[in-house]
């Protein structure tokens, strides 16, 4: 799964992702994003790359604007086109990318939870294959959400995630079959992603609390 990312908006990053059109605020960071927190995504609309501040944890279009009561904040490619709050998105071709530069994960260990920074070995910018929504509440007002897909973990966040799942990942140059193929291109593109190109370290349990958020959240942890 994916429950916590550390993600930045600057000019860098608008081109990487061919951002054309940009309603987000650039400066914007956070190196504890929780869900339920708006977070930045890009989305195509019209032809165009468009980046936007969305809910993280989908709202269903059939909910009117009120979040569900189980957890939409990831959804399982294996159940993406037939699960009841993902196949509306999913038929509206409703995708879309996160752009983050690392995400956490949780690791059992015999003293507790160890929480992990996962990100691609260079440090670049990468981004998380999701779906989005938008769903009115009776007095007219639009509640735009997101989920974040997942499935099966290389071996590097199997090692530390329980379950063995992982977020979609594409490098910033390489979502555009998701974010405008066909729906037999986009589900092509949802694969475990390298584990050779990716590193890991154990982080501060600080990262526990969406409270704290700072740089020094993602520093390895000492022995």
């Amino acid at each position: 799964m994916c429950g916590r990312f550390v993600s930045r908006l600057d000019a860098a990053v608008e081109r990487a992702f061919a951002v054309t059109r940009s309603r987000w605020q650039l400066g914007w960071h956070s190196y504890n994003v929780a869900p339920s927190q708006p977070v930045p995504v890009v989305r195509a609309i019209d032809g165009e790359r468009e980046g936007v501040m969305l809910r993280w944890g989908l709202v269903p279009a059939w909910a009117h604007g009120e979040p569900v009561r189980y957890s939409t904040i990831n959804a399982r490619v294996e159940t993406l086109t037939t699960a009841p709050s993902y196949r509306g998105p999913w038929r509206k071709a409703q995708r879309c990318v996160i752009p983050v530069l690392g995400f956490y994960e949780w690791q059992v260990t015999d003293s507790g939870k160890q929480p992990w920074y996962i990100h691609l070995a260079g440090g670049e910018p990468f981004g998380l294959a999701g779906l989005w929504e938008y769903s009115e509440k009776p007095d007219g007002t639009v509640i735009e959400s997101c989920t974040i897909i997942t499935l099966p973990a290389n071996r590097l966040v199997a090692d530390i995630h329980a379950r063995g799942r992982m977020p979609a990942i594409f490098d910033a140059d390489a979502c555009e079959p998701w974010l405008s193929g066909t729906p037999e291109e986009a589900l092509q593109v949802l694969a475990s992603y390298p584990a050779d190109c990716m590193d890991a370290w154990p982080v501060s349990i600080r990262v526990n609390s969406p409270r704290n958020d700072d740089r020094k959240l993602i520093d390895p942890l000492l022995p």
